[in-house]
């Protein structure tokens, strides 16, 4: 897994798919707050015009000169949830991105949010 300080590094870089095809750049990265380690990142995608935030799971990302690898194909990515690049991420949106990856998501014990922007 990434460390928290390690991804901080990468804002800016490319973010590719498995096949190296790129997605577009890492805008932020969102932790887990159960246990503060990286967990999603957003990725800026679109014309200049247009552009928007996807969030994509960080779950065995591999970083290298210049770009994040992610474990999840670009058309894949670029349908999952997303919000406008001065948005903020809605609570109620945050178990949406989690199930358009198949993936299971669990509120905090006291119903509180499961991702923190860092």
């Amino acid at each position: 897994m990434i460390r928290s300080a390690d991804i901080r590094e990468w804002r800016d870089q490319d973010v590719v798919d498995p096949k190296q095809r790129k997605i577009g750049m890492l805008e932020a990265v969102y932790v887990d707050t159960a246990t503060d380690e990286p967990a999603v990142a957003t990725v800026r995608t679109g014309l200049p015009t247009r552009r928007r935030l996807i969030f994509v799971p960080l779950d065995d990302a591999v970083v290298g000169p210049g770009y994040v690898k992610v474990s999840y194909a670009r058309g894949h990515v670029r349908k999952a949830p997303s919000i406008g690049t001065d948005d903020v991420l809605p609570a109620e949106q945050e178990e949406e991105i989690f199930q358009h990856y198949g993936m299971t998501y669990r509120p905090g014990a006291a119903g509180e949010r499961r991702l923190a922007r860092r």
